[in-house]
């Protein structure tokens, strides 16, 4: 790459910006406020630095394939909007989500340079930790930053009402699991792993389980490349499993919860899925009702009672309503934005593989992290948070910058480059 394409003004202030945004998470207007805020700041700062003689803050691949990840996301709402179940909703959220693109210019120049990729991978890894501490407390207590454990799971600083500690932990296990290894070696990497087993199993939710054991497997071996690493993380995994199982009542019924699925019929895989069958079922049928471009981004609650079946338990729950998202991310996709929204997402996803495909093996060791972690956090034979909600498709944002930035920064992973 030549040295025309390479940043050469990093935003010092950028990587800390980014961290306020993750931390404040449990937050939710916080939260958005300090992403809404940096969307503006980037903004006039490339039109500061634009004047100034053009856009050096990111590299041009950088540049391209975050803006190209964005409109793989984008693109769908906005073609799925106007003969939407709830045109103004989908229109609302078309309109606000607009306000990510500039925000994850951003994170992407946040993780430009070497300084800010240790900065920002290094403060994620302490958040992450942070919350895990948090939670490991509240196993033991019953208390947390969030409050009490007032729930049937962990809940940690997210609080009682907003069950997301495992899932969030699971999708950003990559970053304190390789910094505990960069420093600590493998023990330190086994007692991260240890910790995040413990609080995962107990915040009780299975696509969290199975998100974590793929981190495990994958960071395992791609920091050790030792078999005897990975043979050592799951004996240490199964024992705490299996001590979690023996104090946990919850855990134990979520696991014969989950062996309902081997029972073979119908009615054991409902179980085991907890009741998502149908949802699937009416996902299934509102993607082949509106191939093209779906029933519009959040409007799968509006047209759910339309196409669920009479029976359907979920149209009988006077709690819940309506099925509210598919919980599959390419059910998600197919039902609410249709062909168009799955070509355009394979499409981002063929351009985000090529890029590492053909990347330096100094540069897909500075996006190991966030690659892993976004392989996860989509990984499609999971269930999953609706990823056009707020929250999830924020954080499912934020990595795909924080890959296309790190693996794209044009330094080749050399250390100070930033620096000189």
């Amino acid at each position: 790459m030549s040295d025309s394409s390479k940043p050469e003004t990093p935003l010092r202030w950028a990587p800390w910006w980014v961290l306020a945004s993750v931390a404040l998470w449990p937050l939710t207007g916080p939260a958005e406020a300090v992403l809404s805020l940096g969307a503006l700041a980037a903004l006039t700062v490339l039109l500061v630095q634009r004047f100034r003689g053009g856009m050096a803050l990111l590299s041009h691949e950088a540049w391209a394939l975050t803006t190209v990840l964005f409109l793989a996301y984008w693109l769908p709402q906005l073609l799925s909007a106007p003969d939407a179940f709830n045109a103004p909703r989908a229109w609302r959220e078309v309109l606000l989500d607009l306000r990510y693109l500039p925000f994850l210019w951003l994170v992407a120049m946040a993780v430009a340079n070497e300084r800010g990729r240790r900065l920002t991978f290094t403060g994620l890894a302490l958040i992450a930790g942070f919350w895990l501490l948090d939670g490991l407390v509240q196993a033991a207590t019953g208390w947390s930053l969030g409050g009490p454990a007032t729930a049937d799971r962990l809940s940690g600083v997210f609080g009682a009402e907003n069950l997301k500690l495992g899932l969030v932990l699971a999708s950003l296990a990559p970053f304190p699991l390789t910094a505990a290894a960069e420093r600590f070696g493998v023990a330190g990497w086994m007692t991260v792993a240890l910790a995040l087993v413990v609080v995962v199993l107990l915040g009780g939710t299975r696509a969290s389980w199975l998100t974590l054991g793929l981190v495990l497997l994958a960071s395992g071996w791609l920091q050790f490349r030792a078999r005897r690493v990975v043979v050592a993380m799951l004996l240490g995994s199964a024992l705490a499993m299996a001590a979690v199982f023996t104090f946990s009542d919850t855990l134990q019924q979520r696991v014969e919860r989950t062996t309902a699925a081997l029972s073979g019929d119908q009615a054991g895989m409902d179980h085991a899925l907890s009741g998502r069958l149908p949802i699937w079922r009416t996902a299934v049928d509102m993607a082949l009702a509106h191939p093209v471009n779906g029933v519009g981004v959040r409007s799968f609650r509006d047209a759910y009672p339309v196409y669920a079946q009479p029976d359907d338990p979920w149209l009988a729950d006077a709690e819940h309503g309506a099925g509210y998202h598919a919980h599959q991310i390419v059910l998600e996709v197919l039902s609410e934005t249709g062909l168009i929204g799955a070509f355009l997402w394979l499409g981002g996803a063929a351009l985000a593989w090529r890029a590492w495909r053909f990347a330096s093996p100094a540069a897909r060791l500075c996006a190991r992290a966030p690659a892993l972690a976004l392989a996860v956090t989509v990984f499609p034979f999971n269930t999953h948070l609706a990823v056009y909600s707020t929250f999830w498709g924020g954080l499912v944002l934020l990595l795909f910058a924080l890959y296309a930035g790190s693996l794209l920064s044009g330094e080749g992973g050399e250390p100070g480059a930033d620096e000189a």
